[in-house]
């Protein structure tokens, strides 16, 4: 896949209008048509995104849902982490949330404020099957019916996460979760239902948010639901059927879904930035790419794990049949991509692997959230590289965002300049990467508004709207303004 590259006069102009936040207009082909503006203006550079460019907000259902024990659901892996003492940092836990269940509507008029067309939301498996399989629960789906008939009545786009983190407490009982295969197939059948009853009105399904999150974090150090701190063989092994799950949840929604139905991953892909543009370093971050995500979207996408990712597994290598890697490798409709920080730095280097990662300084900066380091050059590589690795024809940024302290003023304003600071910057990047012919169809910024930060309970806000976990008052903070006009950044189609 090529990509055509601005003129450095060009790139230098979006970047130059960006930075002092005011707006280039264009008099040629590439503005956007005046009669889409209106309902994505609000949100989103979009007069310099392609026509039909999507900009929305995403949220998972633990975070923000609420209503633990209403409708019939089941307890998840994550209600029992929270309520174990020592595992949330300031001792919440997400039993009300932002008691989204119950201020759904509310919340939709809050997106619609934004500008936005569509939004991101998972599903809670444990409503929908209390006990992971078996018989599904007749209430389980209400909840979601009634969101997506309110959405439907704004305008706004659906777009569902299958699976975000919120794994039935009975499947970690029964199987042991994800070390078990069985999870895996138990996940298809879940996707069956939903897809079954929901395909009529949505029609883009993510499988699974972050694979390598709940595998690492969850099955690895112990930081995330269910807490496990595993052999590295194990680890591998949920690694594995994590992902077999995402292909069975894939040929799932083929068979079940109303035609027209689309699916694919949400990824939180390592990324791997060029230190500087070279041709070399440029190469080098793309084979970087693919042997670091060689567990997650390197097998998905080509049906093989690499040589270099067996070779450092040795006898840890998870086990797997042939069938098992055509099922992980179902063909996708896109590929989402959560993206928030550059992972590695990458040069080229004469080794055994064809690059090198330049250590992080300790004067390199972070945002509110220390393990948030901005480097808004990551989204303009990150999709560039899958597109061009993998020849991938649509893909969706499904999570953006930052941290911040968020504190309101004596007059109860919220001045996130730091929150627009980082957004202006990394959609200046995204704006290059479409320019150039990325295939990159929408945004989703995270996060509408502040929720539950899993480890970190309530501490990190990411929210456009700031709650007040007390009241459940919601409050737009200033980047819930952006951008005016005074921010579009658009640059001349000659």
């Amino acid at each position: 896949m090529s990509f055509k590259r601005p003129s450095r006069r060009q790139f230098a102009g979006i970047t130059g209008w960006s930075a002092l936040g005011i707006s280039a207009l264009s008099a040629g082909p590439g503005r956007a048509d005046p009669a889409k503006e209106d309902r994505s203006a609000s949100l989103g550079p979009s007069s310099s995104f392609p026509n039909g460019f999507l900009w929305g907000t995403a949220t998972s259902a633990y975070q923000i849902e609420g209503a633990v024990n209403e409708g019939g659901r089941g307890p998840s892996i994550w209600d029992q982490f929270a309520h174990t003492r020592g595992t949330i940092s300031d001792h919440s836990n997400a039993d009300t949330a932002t008691d989204h269940y119950h201020l759904y509507k509310q919340d939709i008029q809050l997106m619609k404020a934004l500008g936005t067309t569509a939004y991101r939301f998972s599903i809670a498996w444990p409503r929908v099957f209390p006990e992971g399989v078996g018989t599904p629960n007749a209430k389980g789906l209400d909840f979601y019916d009634r969101l997506l008939d309110e959405l439907s009545a704004n305008g706004i786009e659906p777009f569902a996460t299958l699976y975000h983190w919120d794994l039935p407490q009975a499947l970690q009982d029964r199987f042991g979760g994800w070390t078990s295969r069985d999870t895996s197939k138990a996940f298809a059948d879940y996707a069956a239902h939903v897809v079954q009853r929901l395909s009529d009105r949505v029609r883009h399904f993510f499988t699974i948010n972050e694979c390598s999150r709940l595998v690492h974090l969850g099955h690895g150090n112990g930081a995330d639901a269910p807490g496990l701190k595993l052999s590295q063989s194990g680890l591998n092994q949920v690694r594995h059927n994590v992902a077999l799950g995402h292909g069975l949840a894939v040929q799932a929604v083929r068979a079940h879904g109303r035609a027209g139905t689309r699916v694919g991953p949400a990824e939180n892909a390592v990324s791997c930035i060029p230190a500087i543009e070279t041709p070399a370093n440029i190469r080098a971050a793309e084979i970087a790419t693919r042997e670091l995500n060689a567990g997650y979207l390197t097998v998905m996408l080509e049906g093989k794990y690499t040589d270099a990712f067996l070779a450092r597994a040795g006898n840890d290598a998870p086990k797997y049949t042939a069938e098992d890697l055509r099922i992980i490798s179902s063909p996708v409709d896109f590929v989402g991509l959560n993206v928030y920080t550059p992972d590695h730095y990458v040069v080229a280097a004469e080794n055994e692997r064809g690059f090198a990662l330049a250590p992080f300084p300790a004067s390199f900066p972070h945002m509110n959230a220390a393990w948030l380091r901005p480097g808004p050059e990551a989204m303009y590589w990150v999709p560039r590289h899958v597109a061009k690795l993998w020849n991938v024809r649509s893909i969706y940024i499904t999570e953006n965002g930052t941290s911040g302290t968020d504190q309101p003023v004596a007059d109860g304003s919220v001045y996130d300049v730091d929150r627009i600071m980082y957004l202006r910057n990394y959609w200046t990047h995204l704006q290059r990467a479409t320019s150039e012919g990325v295939p990159v169809l929408g945004y989703f910024l995270w996060s509408l508004m502040d929720n539950f930060e899993w480890s970190d309970g309530f501490e990190q806000r990411f929210g456009l709207y700031r709650v007040d976990f007390d009241t459940k008052r919601r409050t737009p903070k200033l980047s819930a303004s952006l951008p005016s006009d005074s921010y579009i950044i658009v640059f001349s189609a000659s």
